[in-house]
């Protein structure tokens, strides 16, 4: 069976009553499930979808999102999804650049999907999804119960990049992709028919499509929705439904760590845990272990890639600050800019070949060319090998910060800075200098104990943290300039979007030293 939605009729024919997803007090079942899949499938026949068009679909983690998503695969179109919180402009571009036939729109954002909707060239249709009309709707379409019949390298889903350099990129992951990996984290995990997953990971994006979403159908497990992701509520959920496997990005792991509600939060339930998204600092991971009672285990992949390359396997020993090793289907390589392999242990650009990668950019051959010239996607990733196969993540090529002719990796010094006691998140950054070429600036979040009470104690804290890195790099690679936030940009999964954070002057020095290097 080709078509992804067949992990979702499998399931469901061997565990009909089974909790499939849960949100707080409603209960759906993998029967449920399926019926209203079938009965989106429908739907879309009735509004004269073609199998193959895009459908948009734009809204949270909620049971309905569940609904459209294999509701479309099974009709045979192609998902589009979509961040609830993208403005109508964005909305426009992502409709428009995908040519999608209609879009499925959560209640809350209604108005932004329609705005957008109309600005699309020849507009495109609004199927309002909220609490109560929605079901009406499916009640009364035909069901459709049938897999469309597709081939394995036919595109089920369009998902957009976060658009880094220009506008978002349509990333096109065929079933095969998809179900692929599904079967890879699904194996990573040894998520079991028993298990509860955790929902936060939101559904549009790949992370938690894979690891989540349809691991989790595809093991017959339950899992618990959190539309938008609150750390209390998290511990909340953690306890309230026995989650077993607890899956986020490192800003989620943070922000339960810092809830108060933590010592009291009864974690007993848990047996794994993973994260990526990026990069996990180490003074992170260790506090969650000592405070969770478990391992938490880090992998790597992107929207390209949907998405696991690799993996730090359960029970095997694990190397600080690697991101494991390929996981099953999938190769890597570290190439320099020739194309040609590095000696193990020097960095190259990180790059991907097997069965996750993506068929190509949607309708973009020119930038499908650049990322795959020759059957190996360039990630972006600046990474290295060990001598036992194990990938390090140096930093991304294109926020490589060059000071005064020296490379200079962020990660390493956001490494150094966590674990100084008042840090809570941080994110170092290159700008401009005529100096140097480029100066090194971090931009932090305090833990809340921490912030200082006025302007004097800030100063005083601000060069606490400068000193404190100093000790501990190099003179080339420390942060002549450190700026408190009250919190950093994040993405959709929690990710730190450096490329939101502004500098409001010239970096000056902090601490007495000769303006050279």
């Amino acid at each position: 069976m080709q078509n992804l939605a067949g992990i979702l009729t499998e399931t469901a024919a061997r565990f009909p009553e089974r909790t499939a997803l849960k949100l707080d007090d409603t209960v759906v079942s993998y029967a449920a499930l399926d019926a209203m899949s079938a009965k989106v499938a429908g739907l879309l026949a009735a509004r004269g979808v073609v199998p193959g068009e895009r459908v948009g679909l734009m809204m949270p983690n909620i049971p309905q999102m569940a609904f459209v998503y294999y509701g479309v695969l099974r009709y045979g179109a192609v998902v589009v999804p979509m961040n609830p919180l993208l403005k109508a402009r964005e909305v426009a571009y992502h409709l428009q650049d995908s040519g999608a036939r209609l879009v499925f729109a959560w209640e809350g954002v209604a108005g932004e999907v329609s705005a957008g909707a109309e600005e699309a060239d020849g507009g495109v249709e609004v199927v309002p999804v909220d609490s109560s009309s929605f079901m009406g709707l499916l009640a009364g379409a035909d069901s459709r119960p049938d897999l469309a019949e597709v081939d394995g390298e036919d595109i089920a889903v369009i998902l957009y990049t976060s658009g880094t350099t220009g506008r978002p990129k349509g990333a096109a992951l065929t079933h095969r992709n998809l179900r692929s990996n599904a079967i890879v984290s699904r194996s990573l995990l040894d998520t079991r028919e028993t298990d509860v997953i955790f929902g936060g990971l939101p559904f549009f994006h790949v992370f938690g499509q894979t690891a989540a979403l349809n691991s989790a159908l595809l093991a017959g497990a339950s899992i618990s929705l959190l539309p938008r992701f609150d750390a209390g509520k998290a511990l909340e959920i953690i306890e309230r439904d026995g989650v077993t496997i607890f899956e986020g990005v490192p800003t989620m792991y943070v922000g339960m760590l810092r809830h108060p509600a933590v010592k009291d939060t009864k974690l007993s339930s848990l047996r794994g845990a993973i994260t990526g998204g990026s990069a996990m600092p180490l003074e992170v991971l260790h506090e969650f272990e000592d405070v969770f009672g478990i391992q938490l285990l880090e992998g790597y992949g992107l929207s390209e890639t949907s998405p696991i390359v690799s993996f730090n396997l359960p029970g095997e020993g694990r190397r600080a600050g690697s991101i494991g090793k390929a996981v099953d289907g999938m190769e890597v390589r570290m190439l320099d800019p020739d194309g040609a392999d590095v000696p193990v242990g020097e960095i190259g650009e990180l790059s991907v070949r097997g069965e996750g990668v993506m068929k190509g950019y949607w309708r973009n051959d020119d930038a499908t060319a650049a990322a795959i010239p020759d059957g190996w996607f360039r990630t972006g990733d600046l990474a290295r090998f060990d001598e036992e196969d194990n990938i390090y993540i140096v930093d991304r090529k294109k926020d490589m910060i060059l000071r005064g002719g020296y490379n200079v990796y962020p990660r390493e010094v956001e490494e150094v800075l966590y674990e100084h006691p008042a840090v809570s998140e941080v994110a170092v950054i290159g700008v401009p200098d005529p100096l140097h070429g480029e100066e090194i600036v971090a931009v932090v979040g305090l833990r809340e104990e921490a912030v200082p009470a006025d302007d004097a104690a800030r100063e005083t804290l601000i060069a606490d943290i400068a000193r404190f890195a100093k000790d501990r790099l190099a003179a080339y690679k420390y942060p002549r300039r450190i700026e408190l936030t009250d919190a950093l940009p994040k993405g959709p999964t929690g990710k730190i979007l450096k490329r939101e954070i502004k500098v409001s002057a010239p970096p000056r020095p902090l601490l007495d030293e000769t303006p050279t290097a």
